[in-house]
């Protein structure tokens, strides 16, 4: 039975990408699916034949030095969670609350982005069938299974015992907790009841929560909530956007493969000396290298390039990194699922958020290395893509891993629970 499905999502590619695999799916499925996000996306997703609506914040609206200035403030390592937070998202939570009630009525079912907050008041007012989803493990805390904040912390994840990880946890709920008060000064406007808190429990939908991530990174733990369902990553296979420039696939053809370095498509806006640093590097050890440089491909010195290192905007990783020799990536998510899929050894350079722990984790499983922003010099950067490109067990450990990720089903598996979800009646609101 065909059922009308309501997405909301916002934030970079990584944010983005995702959900519109799953969107993909539902509309091959049979179902009726609106797409909410930002209109920096709108051509994209009518173009596949999805409906799409528009939320706030749009990023489309942004000059480039304001986009630029927007983003340094979001991969600021100290404060960027709290500007992405406290300025660009809940902000909006009410203009969003008021634009979404419109757009769910008459629909089956309401599936969210964990930082779309004001999803979990629409289906509390509603009563809709609501999923809601993760993209990383650090949404999801957990005492036996720590996050980790800082790439430039000492203290790692197995030194920190289940109490006092306890105590870390109580410690950062009381310090976040001003954040996000204008949510809470927005339920009670809407008579609804205090909840959990919206940054950390009361963003999971009580009947469903799906992660979004492989099972490579996190495995589930005895304090997850018992309605997480670990699906997978949302890869998306369709001959969309899978192709390289002809200029490129003449540059892999005609040599060993490179080091590719790229920082996504939002810390990309705040390199710096990224590109030029890695460029150097590569030069001083003899490797051939890509550098996916966004939107300063064109301002890059010309010393950084030469008929062995090639600079381009942006091409999509998942055809270009399975030729790569190694990653350098910042470890968004996105990024860090396609570069696990690819096979290839990583070097992680972690700015915010989710990054530093998406490092660890990596680092964890034997295919990755890391080396804070603050020491990216080609100097350290040239020893340490020497120790992960001659030392096999990297690049060993990295095929493994690759067959594990390539063997999972993370977009028929989400949608698999998501339809399971249609069947489920729908609460009723009084």
């Amino acid at each position: 039975m065909s059922s009308r499905i309501v997405i909301c999502t916002n934030g970079t590619l990584g944010d983005f990408y995702p959900y519109l695999a799953i969107a993909l799916e539902l509309k091959a499925r049979g179902h009726s699916v609106v797409l909410a996000t930002g209109r920096l996306y709108q051509t994209e997703v009518e173009t596949q034949g999805i409906e799409f609506y528009p939320i706030q914040p749009d990023l489309s609206s942004y000059t480039p030095e304001a986009l630029r200035a927007a983003i340094s403030k979001m991969m600021d390592c100290k404060r960027g969670t709290e500007y992405v937070l406290r300025q660009l998202l809940i902000p909006h939570v009410k203009t969003s609350y008021d634009a979404m009630m419109d757009i769910v009525r008459g629909a089956d079912l309401l599936l969210t982005h964990p930082l779309f907050f004001a999803g979990p008041l629409v289906a509390e007012k509603t009563g809709i069938r609501w999923v809601s989803t993760v993209l990383a493990p650090i949404s999801i805390p957990s005492i036996y299974d720590p996050a980790v904040l800082n790439a430039d912390s000492l203290i790692q994840p197995k030194m920190v015992k289940p109490w006092l990880a306890r105590l870390l946890q109580q410690l950062g709920r009381w310090y976040l907790r001003p954040w996000s008060e204008p949510i809470r000064q927005l339920r009670n406007e809407l008579g609804l009841s205090i909840g959990g808190d919206p940054l950390f429990e009361g963003q999971f939908s009580p009947h469903l929560v799906l992660a979004l991530f492989s099972q490579v990174l996190a495995i589930p733990q005895p304090d997850w909530p018992s309605q997480v369902r670990i699906a997978g990553f949302m890869f998306d296979d369709r001959d969309r956007t899978n192709r390289l420039p002809p200029e490129l696939i003449d540059f892999l053809d005609a040599g060993s493969p490179p080091i590719v370095f790229t920082l996504g498509s939002s810390a990309v806006w705040d390199a710096d000396d990224f590109f030029i640093e890695s460029a150097l590097a590569a030069r001083r050890s003899g490797y051939r290298a890509v550098l996916l440089a966004g939107p300063d491909v064109d301002r890059l010195p010309s010393e950084c390039l030469s008929e062995n290192i090639v600079a381009f905007g942006y091409v999509p990783h998942s055809a270009l990194f399975p030729r790569a020799a190694a990653i350098v990536l910042h470890g968004g998510i996105g990024t860090t699922a396609q570069a696990l899929r690819s096979g290839r050894p990583m070097l992680f350079v972690p700015y915010a958020h989710d990054q530093p722990d998406n490092a660890a984790r990596a680092k964890r499983l034997g295919v990755a290395r890391i080396l804070s922003r603050r020491r990216y010099k080609a100097n350290r950067l040239a020893i340490e893509l020497r120790s992960l490109l001659e030392d096999s067990s990297y690049t060993n450990r990295a095929a493994e891993i690759s067959l594990r990720v390539r063997a999972e089903t993370g977009v028929r598996a989400a949608c698999d629970a998501i339809e399971a979800q249609l069947k489920v009646p729908p609460r009723v609101v009084t």
